[in-house]
């Protein structure tokens, strides 16, 4: 035991050089056709390999491209490098920043603590009020931000409930005991009152029959309280996962499609700038497919914990007692601030410039005359009011008649010291790779051969291939990483979809939105392992109610993309440029 302790403490290096070696053959014993094909595949089959097994880290594994490539004669170190900061890039990288803004500022707090006050305490609202709140910070900031910021509210909801059900029980035996207050009241003395009487501070006598209880000790006790918990902890990471699915910027893996389907169509001479993957459109088809999942969800998992509790009545001192602890935490926010208000303003001007650029069936603002053709893209009012966030003041500026006493000041909402330190670097540089891999396997004609290979799939219904791929997919983002999956799968699928005849993103989007649909393991999602770090599941209970939430979800999916999904992109029939070049152009 103590020899496998030692060689698996070594995993990184003896697991990577596995990596390299395994698949070695492809560029040793090639056919001379392919020499170009074969090596591409090697690195491929080489970073799936570090990638599943997480030997190296995984954005690590993505600068792989930039030597490997070169070194392979596969690609110039030039081109390879340019693909790492494309467009999708920048959209990504400017929707980080209006999500730092909204960290910094604590608007993402307010709104959350808002929906809470106006769901209420009762279990099953309370449950959609936090669903409904990562559901929507998920499609603007990161889903892992999201879900932490929820962890304390569910934390002092369940500790509230708990006190309050131990203190009605301890009560008949010692009417002195005292409720531990979640309120920062100094000392554990509790502020507010509880059926009407004053908390006086009592300790528990020698005479007494049993000892005070805490709030953890009846939580521990009580099935119904630990089946609240994890219901409210699921709701939370189910709501992060489906809310990404919303909008392009909402989750790395709609990145990842948007970046293919733009290479692609540009590979096949597509006159306009960019694919039919645009905010407004995406999300016209996403929303409602996320609004429905969560629905669903949220039904599945009050069916699942709260069971026939969704019925009852909750207890008058337990709701009182969550109510003030939700007010108190808003009140703690004080007024909105002037930084809160701007980046408010800012949040919805670029939401409304997002989706009235390039709206289906209508002109939008980037067909206006004043802008050339194909030269404005949903990257271009990100980044611009990215940069107005550093300059917009945080609170009023002391300087001229402002300024009461001391020095001038201003200080700006976001500094980059504090945007550096938030940005997910790693993400950016995954998707980097990811875009090397695609303009690789372009170059090399890798992706025409795989898709020569598929044709063996042709049999096929479109809707059962497409289901077969969903389902895989989901499966495979429940060990491995949603964008490292999405950028291994977009090349083959859009080969698959050519070679059978189908609108390649008739399977490209349902992949990509498969990916977010991860809700069994605590490490197929950051959301996840956040609400399991709580202490109040255990992997049975994640996997017993995710399971059949993944089939649900897939189910969804299904129903979307061949309803309004086919009708919105005209999924139904390969476009010309498809038709004319299938075969001969290379993706």
């Amino acid at each position: 035991m103590g020899v496998l302790s030692h060689i698996w403490t070594f995993k990184s290096i003896w697991v990577t050089v596995l990596a390299f070696i395994v698949p070695l053959v492809l560029v040793i014993d090639y056919s001379p056709d392919f020499e170009s094909e074969s090596k591409c595949a090697y690195v491929i089959v080489v970073m799936a390999i570090l990638w599943l097994s997480e030997a190296i880290p995984i954005p690590v594994t993505a600068l792989i491209p930039i030597f490997l490539f070169p070194l392979l004669g596969v690609a110039k170190a030039k081109e390879i490098s340019s693909a790492y900061v494309t467009d999708t890039t920048m959209l990504f990288f400017g929707g980080l920043i209006i999500a730092v803004a909204l960290e910094e500022t604590g608007l993402h707090t307010r709104i959350s603590l808002c929906v809470m006050m106006l769901v209420g305490a009762q279990p099953i609202f309370l449950m959609a009020g936090l669903m409904v709140t990562t559901w929507f910070l998920s499609m603007w900031i990161s889903n892992t931000a999201a879900t932490s910021m929820m962890i304390p509210i569910i934390t002092a909801v369940i500790k509230t409930v708990s006190e309050v059900r131990a203190t009605t029980l301890y009560s008949a035996d010692n009417e002195g005991y005292e409720m531990e207050s979640v309120s920062d009241v100094p000392n554990g003395t509790a502020k507010d009152k509880v059926d009407g009487n004053p908390q006086v501070d009592s300790m528990p006598t020698n005479s007494e029959s049993r000892e005070r209880r805490t709030w953890r000790d009846e939580f521990e006790e009580s099935p119904e309280l630990q089946r609240y918990g994890k219901a409210l902890a699921l709701s939370v990471a189910y709501g992060a996962n489906i809310g990404g699915v919303a909008t392009v910027t909402g989750s790395p893996p709609n990145l990842v499609l948007k970046e293919y389907a733009d290479l692609l169509y540009e590979n096949y001479g597509y006159k306009g700038a960019e694919s039919e993957i645009s905010f407004a459109k995406w999300m016209g088809f996403a929303f409602p497919l996320s609004l429905i999942t969560a629905v669903i969800g949220w039904l599945w998992l009050v069916l699942c914990f709260i069971r026939c509790g969704c019925c009852k009545k909750m207890d008058p001192a337990q709701k009182k007692a969550v109510n003030a602890t939700i007010r108190h935490q808003f009140k703690k926010l004080g007024f909105l601030t002037l930084a809160e208000f701007q980046v408010l303003i800012v949040f919805i001007i670029l939401v409304i410039l997002w989706l009235f650029r390039k709206p289906p069936n209508i002109d939008g603002w980037g067909s206006i005359s004043a802008f050339k053709p194909g030269y404005v893209s949903d990257s271009t009012p990100c980044i611009l009011l990215s940069v107005v966030l550093f300059l917009l003041p945080r609170e009023v500026p002391k300087i001229f008649c402002l300024l009461k006493e001391g020095l001038p000041s201003y200080k700006p909402i976001l500094t980059w010291q504090a945007v550096s330190a938030k940005l997910p670097w790693g993400v950016i540089i995954l998707l980097g790779g990811g875009f090397a891999i695609a303009k690789a396997s372009k170059d090399s004609g890798l992706s025409a051969w795989v898709g020569n290979e598929l044709t063996a799939f042709d049999h096929l219904d479109d809707w059962v291939l497409n289901l077969i791929v969903c389902l895989i997919v989901a499966g495979a983002t429940e060990v491995t990483s949603n964008t490292a999956t999405a950028t291994l799968l977009m090349p083959i699928l859009a080969e698959l979809g050519l070679a059978t005849h189908i609108h390649p993103l008739y399977l490209m989007m349902s992949a990509t939105v498969a990916c977010s649909f991860a809700f069994m393991l605590p490490v197929a999602t950051p959301p996840n392992a956040i609400v399991f770090s709580t202490g109040y599941l255990t992997i049975p209970d994640m996997a017993l109610a995710g399971l059949p939430m993944n089939i649900i979800a897939v189910l969804c999916l299904t129903f979307a993309i061949n309803t309004w999904g086919k009708a919105m992109y005209d999924l139904g029939e390969i476009p010309a440029i498809f038709i004319n070049s299938t075969g001969t152009t290379s993706f």
